[in-house]
């Protein structure tokens, strides 16, 4: 995520430091956070921050409470607008509740950003589950079906580069993104928890829009091969359908 670096405020300082107070707080959404502590996070002085605040608040973008400051409801209508004006979400929430098998599972949708998923929709075709992303979360992609399906479309040069200085090295990613290429789906299983196991396709994509990734999370069961191709082609069926829009614009 591009973020602007503490005593660079830029071109537009006010705007600069009002961006940096909306990822604090983003970082931070359970938590109201005082103008004290949001001045010595972003380098600014009490009063100037001060003032973004009462502006943003203002603005519907953050709230006051319990004598801090967290994000306000207005954001919720800006992301969702922002979201709703790729053909590829409505076409997601669409083609979940019309599959046969995806309809009553746990659903998302994700973007790449650098080497982090960024969750843009999700179908809950049950009950809420906890152990999984919400929208707006955001994961390592090589530790997601999502992300792995994401990464499967770059060249290896490339995700040798991106991931260099990671953990487990370049090679480990790898090996788990060339069988994906292979069967055309990635699989992913208790990365993020050892209940979860994802399956994910990437969406064909195209120069306008930014590359989707939709894959199920299968939360406390042991899924056979077989099962695995079903989900597999399930899923390739939903990003199937969610690239169709994209080809007629």
């Amino acid at each position: 995520m591009t973020s602007i670096p503490k005593g660079e405020p830029g071109p537009a300082p006010a705007v600069s430091r009002a961006i940096e107070l909306l990822g604090l707080m983003a970082r931070h959404p359970s938590v109201p956070m005082t103008v004290t502590e949001l001045a010595r996070e972003i380098g600014a002085a009490r009063s100037s921050t001060r003032n973004i605040c009462t502006a943003l608040e203002a603005g519907g973008l953050v709230q006051h409470c319990d004598g801090g400051y967290r994000l306000g409801q207005r954001l919720v209508e800006f992301g969702g607008a922002y979201l709703y004006s790729f053909e590829q979400v409505k076409a997601f929430h669409e083609a979940c509740a019309e599959s046969a098998l995806l309809a009553r599972e746990l659903v998302q949708a994700a973007i790449l950003d650098g080497t982090e998923v960024l969750y843009v929709a999700r179908h809950e075709g049950r009950a809420p589950l906890s152990l999984s992303a919400h929208v707006g979360d955001r994961l390592p992609a090589a530790r997601t079906a999502v992300g792995i399906a994401l990464l499967a479309n770059l060249p290896d040069d490339a995700l040798r580069r991106m991931f260099a200085s990671g953990q487990s090295g370049p090679e480990g990613l790898l090996s788990k993104i060339r069988p994906a290429r292979d069967r055309g789906f990635a699989i992913e299983a208790g990365s993020i928890h050892p209940a979860v196991v994802g399956v994910a396709a990437a969406v064909p994509s195209h120069a306008s829009s930014p590359g989707f990734a939709v894959g199920v999370s299968l939360v406390g069961v042991r899924p056979t091969p077989e099962d695995l191709a079903r989900y597999g082609r399930a899923v390739q069926s939903i990003a199937a359908q969610m690239a169709r829009p994209a080809r007629r614009a």
